[in-house]
């Protein structure tokens, strides 16, 4: 599986971003997505996460109410809807696919997941 994430930006507090990530491969609509984010001097964290069924998702306490992680697998792409954005969210955003196929629960650790885009940076001014 390879990823493109795109989208990110330099936005004002309080607006909002849309990401995106295009998958190629064919096990894409076979595996849970995440998005994580990592700001200089910072690990890389968790930020949300979708089954590959699109049923059920799950999100960091940081963004819960305020992003949107959703996934379109006839187009091969997840999208993460980023709303009242922070200053403390500037990072640079990933998007990643887990390691297993058909994964029943959704895996917040970095090592879960086996494929990454190259990441779109996320700037929020104050």
């Amino acid at each position: 599986v390879q990823l493109q994430a795109s989208g990110g930006g330099l936005v004002q507090a309080g607006g909002s971003l849309r990401l995106s990530c295009a998958a190629s491969g064919r096990t894409f609509s076979r595996r849970n997505m995440g998005w994580f984010r990592q700001a200089p001097g910072k690990e890389r964290e968790f930020v949300a996460a979708i089954t590959w069924t699109g049923a059920s998702t799950l999100y960091a306490d940081s963004v819960k109410g305020r992003f949107t992680i959703s996934r379109d697998n006839a187009r091969n792409t997840v999208y993460l809807e980023m709303d009242s954005l922070k200053p403390e969210d500037t990072a640079v955003y990933y998007c990643a696919a887990d390691q297993r196929e058909l994964r029943v629960r959704l895996q917040v650790l970095v090592p879960d997941y086996a494929y990454w885009g190259q990441g779109t940076q996320v700037t929020v001014s104050s």
